[in-house]
């Protein structure tokens, strides 16, 4: 286009007039050349300049349809810079795109800056992200390492929907060290359907570059992923696995507490004033966390199902920071062996924990034939999501919360400044 003037318009606007350098006067219906009626102004919202916002006011020309049996008898100029019947320009939907996803901009703030309400900066958003991510054929390749979690989206019970949903994770580039994780998409609910469904909807190459899927411990993940991926294998994050036996630690300290005093934790018992030194690696103790579980498993005799309890879970972190993998492996089976046999009376949390460890034996090992292969990153795009939440107050609508996570996770940068 070519600029013919500029001024000032109200509430600080700047006005931009233009005219089209080049026109194709052929009719978007059939084809045919058509014939010069007059111009329109068509007024379109550009990028801020110097911190105003800014308007194009273009000189289009419009035409009369030549084709006999068109039904469309005038047209007008269809201009690069924008989209027909756009109110926007496209560098303008792309800005709007890099302040959100790149700048982490609040949608109040863009429309602020662009001089337009709410609602139409966030559905141009929503447009944009879902062409920019859905349309693209190449969204999904790659992916051989498919990281599951689950979300809890909405706080708010009842109104038809459900408060948890399952976010699916790129770990790829992250594993492979080659850059971030990507969310690639959330769906509402959390069962094995959900991800049996969002695995089944998606191609069979795709299924099958699928090699590893990590997950925490729930059941339905891991019985989806054999269902629709039987070639790939399920991963039991360590971080769950070391929460599950904190949680025995915990259990057990619990138990002790009522049997032996009768009440709950109180700050002056020193059951409850080791309930932080119990969960922490024996290797971060200071002299002070040492002393006090020693005069912890020292001060009666039934605090010995606490100490055996508290070893275990100690052996578990050791397995998974060993340095040598195969080790590594070599001593969480040992582990998970000892605790399958029939333990002493008093140990029924830690008897708990070697049943569900056995009975998930295959994922918590193949942690250790996979290089590593964790959930860590997907807990990491969680935090980001959670953040969005509380910065927005709150969700209701789960369409647009899942486009505005996609925004938000970060993964949308590279593309946008690639458009």
């Amino acid at each position: 286009m070519s600029i013919t003037g500029a001024q000032i318009g109200a509430g600080d606007v700047t006005v931009i007039e233009a005219r089209p350098v080049q026109v194709l006067g052929f009719c978007p219906g059939c084809g045919a050349e058509g014939r010069l009626r007059d111009h329109i102004i068509r007024e379109l919202t550009d990028i801020p300049v110097a911190g105003h916002p800014t308007r194009l006011r273009v000189r289009v020309p419009r035409f009369v349809c030549e084709g006999a049996e068109c039904l469309r008898k005038v047209f007008q100029a269809q201009l690069e810079a924008a989209e027909p019947g756009a109110k926007t320009t496209r560098r303008c939907r792309k800005w709007i795109l890099a302040r959100l996803a790149i700048d982490k901009m609040s949608v109040r703030a863009v429309a602020a800056a662009l001089g337009l309400g709410w609602d139409l900066v966030n559905d141009l958003a929503v447009d944009s992200a879902r062409s920019l991510i859905y349309d693209d054929p190449s969204h999904l390749d790659r992916v051989r390492i498919l990281g599951v979690d689950e979300h809890y989206w909405k706080h708010v019970r009842g109104q038809g929907e459900e408060n948890f949903a399952t976010i699916l994770v790129d770990l790829t580039p992250a594993i492979e060290g080659s850059g971030p994780a990507r969310l690639l998409d959330v769906r509402a609910g959390r069962s094995a359907k959900v991800l049996t469904q969002w695995l089944d909807e998606r191609s069979a190459a795709f299924r099958d570059q699928v090699q590893v899927v990590t997950m925490d411990g729930f059941t339905g993940y891991h019985s989806a992923t054999k269902a629709s991926l039987p070639e790939a294998t399920p991963v039991m994050d360590p971080f769950h696995t070391v929460q599950l036996a904190g949680q025995k630690v915990t259990g057990c300290r619990q138990r002790l507490q009522q049997q032996i005093l009768g009440h709950r934790g109180r700050k002056d018992d020193l059951l409850y004033r080791g309930r932080r030194t119990l969960l922490t690696r024996r290797s971060l103790l200071n002299q002070r966390g040492i002393d006090r579980l020693e005069r912890l498993f020292n001060q009666r005799e039934e605090h010995i199902a606490l100490e055996v309890t508290y070893l275990a879970y100690q052996d578990i972190i050791t397995a998974y920071s060993h340095p040598d993998r195969r080790i590594g492996k070599k001593l969480m089976t040992a582990l998970i062996d000892k605790l399958r046999k029939r333990l002493p009376d008093g140990l029924e949390e830690l008897a708990q924990l070697g049943r569900t460890l056995w009975r998930k034996r295959d994922q918590i090992l193949a942690f250790f034939d996979h290089g590593g292969t964790s959930n860590g990153p997907v807990e990491a795009i969680n935090g980001r999501l959670e953040h969005l939440r509380g910065i927005a107050l709150g969700f209701r609508n789960f369409t647009h919360y899942v486009l505005r996570c996609l925004l938000h996770s970060g993964q949308l940068a590279a593309r946008i400044n690639a458009l």
